[in-house]
């Protein structure tokens, strides 16, 4: 993502929606590789705690790698990799440590 700066801070407080239609979370921040000038994730806060449930604690934020966004606009979609994850079949599960 080539943006500038002002951009990448309006992506705060955006809400994030699986491409399913079921929320995720809220942007809380922005993960940035200043050497490669893009975006690489973001943190979610107020999550969706029956996506996250038995996986984050209720006060804690997850990173969602940029690469699962698939459109930006007045909310964010992202893959639904989130719903597949809580399943156990999220084909990329590489991102998640060993279980």
């Amino acid at each position: 993502m080539n943006a500038a700066p002002q951009e990448i801070t309006s992506l705060v407080g955006r809400e994030v929606y699986s491409n399913n239609g079921v929320f995720v979370g809220e942007i809380e921040d922005v993960r940035l590789d200043l050497d490669a000038r893009a975006v690489t994730g973001l943190a979610l806060a107020e999550l969706n705690h029956e996506l996250f449930a038995g996986r984050v604690e209720r006060n804690t934020g997850v990173i969602v790698p940029y690469r699962w966004v698939r459109a930006v606009g007045d909310v964010v979609l992202v893959n639904d990799v989130i719903e597949r994850f809580d399943t156990g079949s999220d084909e990329e599960e590489s991102d998640q440590p060993p279980r």
